[in-house]
């Protein structure tokens, strides 16, 4: 199990776009692993690479007992949003709040081994496919609120007792990113 830490907000790296990837390859695998291992030792219903601290287009799932991985998604998602439905993350620990979300969504990408996946979600699922993708376009989910929730939800991550923690040891990722790891 290689269990990594998660970053906070706060951290560059979760405003940082991730690069795609390029290269299909064992330290991909090994990145999906970890992301796997860290995602459910949290545990937690998405987790992107950034929030491991890796710039790379990739993230795991756990939603409704179904665990994957999507690499370099592109999501096609439904006009009908739910304005309501509550969001936490795993970079804002302990904290969630209403955040508007298309009901449905259509993932297209690829899986650990470069074979092109489609993956189809509602409610739940689609939340966390556009959660998760945002990650990877340095998008936080606070992003997705008005102007009122947003005020709420800062005043929150504030009261919080890991905000204002100095930001994780830069720690070189074991995975190669050609320079693109925050």
């Amino acid at each position: 199990m290689a269990i990594q830490p998660i970053r906070l907000f706060g951290d560059p790296v979760l405003r940082t776009p991730a690069e795609p990837v390029k290269d299909f390859d064992k330290e991909l695998r090994k990145l999906v692993k970890d992301l796997t291992d860290t995602m459910m030792d949290a545990p937690g219903a998405g987790l992107a690479a950034p929030q491991i601290g890796v710039g790379l287009r990739v993230f795991t799932y756990y939603v409704d007992d179904q665990l994957g991985h999507l690499i370099n998604p592109d999501l096609n998602l439904s006009d009908e949003c739910d304005e309501e439905g509550e969001e936490g993350c795993l970079s804002f620990p302990g904290l969630s709040f209403p955040t508007p979300r298309a009901i449905r969504a259509v993932a297209t990408g690829f899986d650990m081994h470069g074979e092109p996946v489609t993956l189809e979600g509602t409610d739940l699922m689609a939340r966390c496919f556009q959660h998760e993708t945002d990650h990877l376009d340095g998008v936080l989910f606070i992003d997705r609120m008005d102007a009122a929730q947003r005020k709420l939800a800062m005043k929150a991550i504030r009261e919080a007792p890991w905000s204002g923690l100095s930001a994780p040891a830069f720690k070189f990722s074991p995975h190669p990113t050609q320079g693109k790891a925050l």
